[in-house]
């Protein structure tokens, strides 16, 4: 009987290694992970329809607050300013922020099964690392604005001149995009081959990285590194800032420092509003996923929805522009008329 050459040349041990290697690729071939189940924020099916019409509502005031802080700023000449410039670039990103997984949760209220593509995975944690880092340097930038008008106030103009400000948003972009692509290179080329499912509402990549097949202790501990410098870096240049210009205004008893302490006060309010959870999630990696998956509906929807109230409540500039676009656009005369128009239509 004739043997073959592999026989021939290596052991019976060594065959049987070598003619069990095609199977074995052709297996992991097979068993990589096309796709992730999301677990959502709950598994009762009864909380759905309540979650679906909650969310939907929230989601809509995002949209209509900080879409109408952005078109009242463009077109009030007196908002034209530094500060407001980078308040309706904040709202932009508030608008990103919460657009990026949240109309997928509300759909994924209507479903029992919940997953998303591999790819579609990768392109939420690539936008939500993009989103929230520009943020976060963009409240830095802003803080910057505040010292510069409070500290300095007979150079404001000079040194925050409209190409400064267009530097700092374009700044912020990029440090994000930056954070957000040295995050996924720790994660793209991971291999996923067991288990898919993600206990959140969208992918998070602490979470998706424990789904790997390998050990990613390593990994994770970088990812936590890279998160951890960018929010801590900037929230300590915040805490900096605003101590900075709170002694000054300490130092200074006149009616412009109070209009000072009143927009300081917004603005040390969204700063503990969106560092609070980021820095708990990605400093403080350990906690458990029922209060990461509340942390992260609070910085991806509450936050942004907190913003224009915050600033809008407390700015009587923003509420004057508001008053005089409404006053513009929305006449009463010119309101009758329109569903005057829409009864006529209905009734033909």
């Amino acid at each position: 009987m004739l043997t073959s050459l592999t026989d021939l040349c290596f052991s019976p041990i060594q065959v049987a290694e070598i003619k069990s290697l095609p199977k074995s690729m052709n297996e992991t071939n097979h068993s990589r992970v096309t796709e992730f189940v999301l677990l959502g924020l709950s598994s009762s099916r009864e909380l759905q329809p309540f979650l679906f019409l909650t969310f939907s509502l929230l989601y809509l005031a995002i949209l209509l607050g900080n879409f109408l802080i952005i078109v009242t700023v463009t077109s009030d000449s007196r908002l034209h300013t530094p500060m407001y410039f980078l308040l309706a670039n904040l709202s932009f990103i508030d608008v990103c922020v919460a657009s990026f997984a949240t109309p997928k949760m509300i759909a994924d209220f209507l479903v029992e099964r919940k997953t998303i593509s591999f790819d579609a995975c990768l392109a939420q944690m690539f936008f939500v690392h993009l989103f929230t880092g520009s943020e976060m340097v963009l409240l830095v930038s802003m803080a910057y604005d505040r010292y510069v008008a409070i500290c300095k106030p007979l150079h404001y103009m000079t040194i925050m001149s409209r190409r400064v400000c267009v530097v700092l948003v374009l700044i912020s972009w990029f440090v994000g995009f930056i954070h957000t692509t040295s995050q996924l290179a720790f994660t793209v080329n991971l291999p996923f081959c067991g288990p898919n499912k993600v206990d959140s509402f969208f992918c998070d990549l602490p979470l998706v990285t424990k789904l790997a097949c390998i050990d990613t202790y390593v990994v994770s501990l970088l990812i936590v590194a890279d998160s951890g410098f960018l929010s801590l870096s900037s929230f300590l240049l915040l805490v900096v800032s605003y101590t900075v210009i709170l002694v000054t205004v300490r130092n200074r008893s006149s009616a412009s420092m109070a209009k000072a302490r009143s927009t300081l006060t917004a603005h040390i309010t969204v700063v503990t509003l969106f560092f609070g959870p980021c820095i708990f999630i990605y400093v403080w990696p350990f906690s458990s996923y029922s209060v990461d998956k509340v942390l992260a509906v609070f910085y991806t929807i509450f936050t942004p929805i907190l913003n224009p109230v915050i600033y809008t409540l407390r700015n009587k500039e923003v509420k004057a522009a508001m008053s005089k676009l409404k006053s513009r656009y929305l006449k009463p005369s010119q309101v009758s008329v329109v569903i005057r128009n829409v009864l006529f239509l209905e009734t033909k």
